[in-house]
């Protein structure tokens, strides 16, 4: 390509276009961020707002106008705070007793339901198999599952923590063996041609690309085992939330049923939170954890 020539003051005006340019290409980008920022900081709140009218709604007996429920039906939040506050040494006890259900479970579940993939993915013609029949354990429903393992563990925390653990098995050993076996064969290819081992293939690349995929079963797991927990205790228990609560809806103390509801929210609330901040710090790079402005500006 021939060089253009030019002169002098053709220079100082290139030279002077150019920095005209710059700041102008700055002033875009601000003006695109403050834009996006005017729209998405009022829609973080929108949550909280819709939950402080609910909240309101529900204390002055708008929810109960709208569906015909009357009180004894449907306690409004002061009078389940009221049976929390009387009740609280209880309360405490029973949802520790509960809390220790739900993760020994999870964990038991959730770590068999690992290790049964990676088994599955270095065999995968036998393992592919293997995982479709343990998938199938979620189609056991828990009103067969309670009583089983209440006939084979007993009736105190292992009975439930079994519950949980069947019920959260089978999603972290399907999402696991999913996420080991759904690599791109471009990324093998590589792998082999620096003559990486079976041992080096998993630990560099299945198991990091699966990363995702087992947060994920992760945290519906979580969702599972306090639900597994709670109604394994209307079966046979002696303490527990879901003891309580079946036993205060028989005899019709719905503030104190609610307390239980409401405990068992904030357990799920804050277990699943943790879970999420776990995950943000071992796999920040996943497109889940990045923040939503990255692709608004």
């Amino acid at each position: 390509m021939k060089e253009v020539i030019l002169s002098k003051d053709q220079k100082a005006a290139v030279s002077t276009l150019k920095s005209l340019e710059e700041p102008t290409r700055a002033s875009t980008g601000n003006a695109r961020a403050d834009y996006t920022a005017m729209f998405t900081q009022p829609m973080k709140l929108f949550p909280y707002l819709f939950g402080l009218v609910f909240l309101l709604l529900w204390q002055f007996r708008g929810i109960h106008t709208l569906f015909s429920l009357e009180r004894y039906q449907l306690p409004i939040p002061s009078d389940i705070i009221t049976a929390m506050r009387e009740n609280g040494d209880i309360l405490l006890i029973y949802s520790l007793y509960t809390g220790v259900e739900i993760i020994g479970g999870f964990l038991i579940g959730s770590l068999l339901g690992w290790l049964a993939a990676i088994a599955a993915s270095f065999r995968p013609q036998a393992g592919a198999g293997a995982i479709s029949i343990m998938a199938s354990l979620n189609a056991v429903p828990i009103v067969a599952l309670a009583p089983i393992m209440n006939n084979w563990l007993g009736d105190g925390v292992a009975s439930r923590m079994g519950i949980v653990s069947v019920m959260t098995m089978a999603t972290m050993a399907v999402s696991t063996y999913k996420g080991l076996r759904s690599i791109e064969p471009s990324y093998l290819e590589l792998m082999s041609s620096y003559a990486a081992s079976a041992r080096q293939l998993f630990l560099k690349l299945r198991l990091p690309k699966a990363l995702p995929l087992i947060f994920s079963a992760l945290k519906i797991n979580m969702s599972t085992s306090i639900i597994g927990a709670i109604v394994g205790e209307f079966f046979i228990a002696s303490r527990g939330l879901g003891y309580l609560l079946s036993d205060q809806i028989r005899l019709a103390n719905m503030p104190l049923a609610w307390a239980c509801i409401v405990i068992a929210a904030i357990l799920g609330i804050v277990l699943y939170t943790i879970i999420q901040l776990l995950e943000k710090r071992f796999i920040p790079w996943s497109i889940s954890n990045r923040n939503e402005n990255e692709y608004l500006t």
